[in-house]
């Protein structure tokens, strides 16, 4: 990509209304755009991030078995009214609209009733199970207040993944596999250091579900912990019958501030029940479906991840999910020409700056955007055939011969 092309432009100050750090350099770097409270327009690179994010969790449920579909984002009332959710006495984040011809339609806040209701056509003997099917999807909570930048928004992108059992062993059996692949996501993102699985409230669903939580000053929720992390707790389940189980004291617990990034429920017959999702079973007899449910806030993390790394200069990404590895600078005719072939041999990991702009300038678009690497490139340079690269995370600077640039 060539900055010369892009219509994106880096902007000086971000929107005075929006004080949370990861989304004032996100908006300056031309990441997204903020439309309102809770609404962000992602912008080519920002489109990147997310891509890179969502290939990285894509690979690990595809690992452990589970199928990509995509469903609407417009829900049917039916499957929701009947378990009770389409009331918005029961669910108060609804977003609900009308359809010219009469009748009310929902905008998903999550796809639990409809992907049952799916699965209702494909599942009737116990040789169709297990199913584990996962999408990505725009989902949309009326949030009372929208805040912390995309961290907590009114429409996001969210992965989904649904698991379909015979019974609750076979289900204990992929929960496993489910946090097994969540901590290699993690790890893959660059969160796997300070992220932590951590116990909280199951509802009527089970007596535990987990979240993932990301230690982060800015973050919403507060965690405790034993001195190894061992045990990790929400505050909403740090009652003394639950430090008798998990066998801990109160005051060897340590507290900090974390923003979760993903979480799984064990869901039993919560929906299944209700819409009528049965198999027929070996010996014959109608059984209902053993379900859980897996979910991780795509654009969310983006936000986490911008937020972690970020310093006093701007973003610093990981190279895992960088929306490039380089950031290329050239100054000179003679090293203009040399950096134009660089970019077009690689043009999906260079991000040449070939603006028409002082070299100061790039030096701090290059910071502030948070590519890994920057290479310059200078008439200077080229007199020892070498190249500069600047390590955005280090800040070390080292003289490289252009026979050893890897991009």
């Amino acid at each position: 990509m060539k900055l010369s092309e892009s219509f994106v432009k880096t902007l000086r100050a971000a929107p005075k209304d929006e004080t949370a750090r990861s989304a004032g350099y996100l908006i300056r770097a031309g990441f997204i755009h903020k439309e309102m409270a809770g609404l962000y327009d992602f912008l080519p690179m920002g489109l990147r991030v997310l891509e890179n994010i969502k290939t990285i969790i894509r690979e690990e449920l595809n690992r452990i078995g589970c199928e990509e579909i995509q469903m609407t984002a417009l829900q049917n009332p039916e499957p929701w009214q009947k378990t009770g959710r389409f009331d918005d006495q029961e669910v108060d984040i609804w977003f609900k609209t009308e359809l010219s011809a009469g009748g009310e339609l929902g905008l998903a806040p999550t796809h639990e009733e409809p992907i049952t209701n799916l699965m209702r056509t494909y599942i009737e003997s116990y040789k169709d199970l297990p199913v584990y099917t996962y999408q990505f999807q725009t989902k949309f909570r009326n949030e009372l207040r929208a805040k912390s930048g995309i961290l907590r928004t009114r429409e996001f992108l969210m992965k989904d993944l649904y698991s379909f059992s015979a019974d609750e062993e076979s289900h204990n059996e992929f929960y496993h596999k489910a946090e097994d692949a969540y901590m290699r996501i993690y790890d893959r993102l660059g969160l796997g250091d300070c992220t932590y699985e951590t116990f909280a409230s199951g509802g009527i669903f089970a007596k535990f579900s987990h979240e993932f939580q990301t230690i982060l000053d800015v973050g919403e929720d507060t965690v405790y912990f034993n001195e190894d992390k061992s045990v990790v707790l929400n505050e909403e389940v740090l009652l003394p019958e639950v430090l008798d189980e998990l066998g801990v004291k109160r005051e060897e617990l340590k507290s900090a501030r974390a923003a979760e990034v993903g979480n799984i429920f064990t869901l039993r017959y919560k929906y299944s029940e209700p819409l009528g999702l049965e198999f027929t079973s070996k010996d014959g007899k109608r059984e209902t479906v053993f379900m859980g449910c897996y979910g991780i806030g795509v654009s969310r993390v983006m936000g986490v991840i911008a937020e972690k790394y970020a310093d006093d200069k701007g973003l610093v990404w990981p190279e895992n999910i960088a929306p490039y590895k380089t950031y290329l600078i050239a100054i000179g005719d003679k090293a203009s020409n040399l950096a134009s072939e660089y970019e077009a041999e690689h043009p999906e990991t260079i991000l040449l700056d070939d603006r028409d702009a002082r070299p100061g300038e790039k030096f701090k678009d290059a910071e502030l955007m948070g590519i890994p690497f920057r290479v310059v490139i200078s008439d200077k340079t080229l007199e020892n055939d070498s190249a500069e690269i600047t390590n955005r995370r280090t800040g070390e600077t080292t003289l490289v011969p252009l026979a050893d640039l890897e991009f």
